[in-house]
């Protein structure tokens, strides 16, 4: 029986405040997702950073470029996933 990918995305603009309670979520999960793009709107603030951190402990892709909004991300997310 083959195994399903499950790829996770997460739209992102400024989040710092917010994207560390998120990646600690995910990360205590039973089952890690295989990708999660974490896609980023152009932030100003220190989610890069955050995001980057969390990085060396499971599968993020973080992608940064300006988007149109929260649903525009969301499906430029779910086009680059696998």
């Amino acid at each position: 029986m083959s195994r399903l990918t499950l790829s996770l995305v997460t739209p992102a603009f400024n989040s710092a405040k917010t994207i560390d309670g998120t990646l600690q979520s995910v990360s205590a999960q039973s089952r890690l997702p295989d990708e999660h793009l974490v896609m980023d709107g152009g932030s100003t603030d220190a989610t890069k950073a955050i995001v980057g951190s969390y990085q060396p402990k499971y599968a993020i892709r973080f992608n940064q470029e300006n988007d149109e909004g929260l649903y525009d991300a969301m499906n430029k997310g779910i086009s680059m996933a696998s």
